[in-house]
């Protein structure tokens, strides 16, 4: 009987993704990863913990605490704010799978003599032949491959994501029909294991400020930004550009970011052609089967809620590939990563540095 230890966020999908380990005879505890500790106002760590608890009591199964907050610090979060320094905007998500799901908490449970660990992510694990492939949750809508595009085969060898065929209201109902207490609970759309907070007081603690100019392309001042490193391409929100600069009926976007100078270029109107790329470089490369696909029908998102749109690698080095889309892509953001499909099988991706075209 394998023994599986099982991530458990204090969620319904690893509630359920426990009960489903359980229900189809595996050996199953549960492990609850506390992974910040710079405040409390924010953190719902207590109150995940007992719903965790009340998972494994329902179910008769261990729960295991442990703290990893070092690991995420220096592997994640240095990261996280290195990028923001730099004017770019990164998902800490992916590194959090890279760095401590599938790694300090993979080799914390080989360590307890776990077979393998289990996730409640929407995604599923396919073998073809001696290959394991990483596809799409069946719930489009809730699909989680593009976070784990860096997984390698070493690590879905030993993970198990058992509500990736599941929709996400199966799952509530599933969890209601257990008596979970967390059935009900919303979705968590915060930094990863940091919870939900004010953005911009967050990362004001960790990094100073520095106001400076809104232009044109033309060079016109139009506004005072509170520091780049609050901006992203495409931003429309919060610009803070009042009447009297250019056609009222447009709304601003953000176009670019000039780092050397301080300075925030917007533009006006959705359909701005500064506001679209066909071409990227991008570098950090990972694929998932070790080698790079020869699909000829390539897609690939450039943001989590993008669409997939179809595309090709053109040039390649040991570390970085350039990238065209057939059409222009909306709003390119560096920092952000790009993930590669096949169909419904996820690749591999990248982490975007400049685009052009």
């Amino acid at each position: 009987m394998e023994h599986v230890i099982v991530g458990l966020s204090g969620g319904v999908d690893s509630a359920v993704a426990a009960a489903l380990l359980v229900e189809q005879g595996y050996s199953a505890e549960g492990l609850f990863m506390k992974n910040w500790e710079e405040d409390s106002q924010y953190c719902t760590s207590e109150k995940d913990y007992k719903d965790a608890l009340q998972v494994c009591d329902s179910l008769g199964i261990p729960l295991r605490s442990v703290n990893f907050s070092r690991e995420y610090w220096d592997k994640v979060f240095k990261h996280f704010l290195d990028e923001y320094r730099a004017g770019r905007t990164p998902n800490p998500d992916i590194l959090c799978n890279t760095e401590i799901k599938f790694k300090a908490f993979l080799d914390y449970a080989i360590e307890l003599g776990a077979d393998k660990i289990a996730t409640g992510h929407y995604a599923r694990i396919l073998k073809s032949g001696e290959l394991l492939k990483l596809a799409r949750g069946t719930d489009q809508n809730k699909d989680q491959s593009y976070f784990l595009y860096g997984l390698n085969q070493e690590q879905l060898s030993r993970a198990f994501f058992p509500i990736g065929d599941w929709e996400k209201t199966t799952v509530r109902q599933k969890a209601r029909e257990l008596g979970f207490n967390n059935y009900y609970k919303k979705d968590s759309t915060g930094i990863c294991f940091i919870g939900e907070r004010h953005f911009k007081e967050f990362l004001q603690r960790y990094l100073p400020a520095q106001p400076g100019d809104i232009i044109t392309q033309e060079g016109k001042p139009v506004g005072q930004h509170e520091g780049l490193m609050y901006y992203t391409m495409g931003q429309r929100q919060g610009l803070g550009i009042g009447g009297g600069h250019g056609t009222l009926e447009k709304p601003w976007y953000v176009l670019d970011k000039k780092m050397e100078k301080n300075i925030l270029i917007v533009g006006q109107g959705h359909d701005h052609p500064d506001l679209y790329h066909r071409s990227l470089s991008c570098s950090h490369v990972h694929w998932i089967t070790g080698k790079i696909p020869k699909s000829e029908t390539l897609s690939a998102k450039i943001r989590y809620r993008a669409q997939d749109a179809p595309c090709r690698i053109e040039t390649t080095a040991e570390q970085s590939v350039s990238v065209v889309f057939e059409k222009p892509q909306f709003a390119i953001a560096p920092g952000q990563s790009i993930v590669f499909y096949e169909h419904d099988i996820c690749l591999g991706g990248a982490v975007i540095d400049s685009r052009w075209n």
